[in-house]
Order: C-alpha cells, then sequence, then structure tokens
C-alpha cells in the first residue's frame, strides 16, 4: 500500500504518532488490528518495472527458447539470461548450509537461482546467488534485454519491437 506521510506529532512521553494519508480502503484491516501491536515499515515508494518490459523479456525468452535444438523452456533461458549478465552475490557457505540457501533462495521466483562456483577451503564453498530481474534497475534491465536481443540477432530470429520501441519501453519502465 502506499500513502503520503501528513503529520508528526510528539507526545509528552516522548512517543510520536505518524499520520499517512492512504488511497486504498484501508478499514477492515484498521478494525482487525486496532489496538493490537503491529510491525510498521515507512520508505519511499518504488515503481514496480514495466508489464510492457516484462512482456517483452519473457516473449524474446519464449522464442529463443523455441529455436534452441532441443527446445528450451522460456524460464531456462531466462535463467541462461540472468547468468550471463545479470546481478549476483557472492558468498562463502559452510558445505551443510549450500542446500538450504539454494532452496530459500530459489524460492523467491524464477530468475533467483544459484551456482556453487569454487572451493573455499575445507568444508567450505563460493557460491553465486542470482537475482530476478524484478529487482533489477532501469539499466540492469536494458542490459538483459539487449543480451536477449543480441541472441536473438545471432539466431536470426525476428524482434517483435524496433530499437525506438524498445527504448520507449524502458523510459515507460524507469517512470513507473
Amino acid at each position: 500500500m502506499t500513502g503520503k506521510l501528513r503529520d508528526l506529532t510528539v507526545n509528552r512521553d516522548g512517543t510520536q504518532n505518524v499520520t499517512v494519508t492512504v488511497s486504498s480502503d484501508f478499514s477492515q484491516t484498521y478494525e482487525a488490528l486496532k489496538d493490537k501491536t503491529v510491525s510498521v515499515e515507512i520508505k519511499k515508494a518504488t515503481h514496480g518495472r514495466s508489464r510492457d518490459a516484462n512482456a517483452f523479456c519473457w516473449a524474446l525468452c519464449s522464442d529463443i527458447g523455441r529455436a534452441l535444438k532441443p527446445p528450451q523452456s522460456k524460464e531456462d533461458v531466462y535463467r541462461m539470461a540472468i547468468k550471463a549478465v545479470g546481478v549476483y552475490t557472492e558468498v562463502v557457505l559452510y558445505l551443510w548450509d549450500v542446500r538450504t540457501v539454494e532452496r530459500r533462495w530459489s524460492s523467491h521466483g524464477t530468475g533467483w537461482f544459484s551456482e556453487v562456483v569454487d572451493d573455499a577451503g575445507t568444508g567450505k564453498k563460493t557460491v553465486h546467488l542470482y537475482y530476478g530481474s524484478s529487482t533489477y534497475s532501469v539499466s540492469e534491465m536494458r542490459v538483459l534485454l539487449e543480451w536477449l536481443i543480441d541472441q536473438c540477432q545471432q539466431m536470426e530470429l525476428p524482434i517483435p519491437l524496433s530499437k525506438k520501441d524498445e527504448e520507449e519501453l524502458l523510459e515507460r519502465w524507469g517512470k513507473r
């Protein structure tokens, strides 16, 4: 839910009241939680990714996947693209933690996967934890889309958008 901070008052005992104006109906949630201790997080709102950019990414993954021999799923192509140009964090884990971390990490979504890349000493492994594109900045998404477009061009597959349309799509994503 998004809203706007409207007021902050400080009580005599030092506690503070924060007033937030929200645009959606909060009445049922308010009634359910009134007078209960709740967890509160307030941060600057960010806009979600463009559905157009997301749809374009998946269309490219589908086209590439169908053209490969043998054919691959769009999800496999997406993970291949994420691995090729994506964002990851490198961690060193004890051997007994690797499977648990991999399982929990991958539960975030299709593009969230891990790869053991090296031995990190006795009983440890170096692991790359890849982030799904839902967390990408506009410039990171641009790199991902450009990689997919390049793959299509190398495979002589038609690109469903012109360069101008692609730029407009990414510009809209940056503003959302």
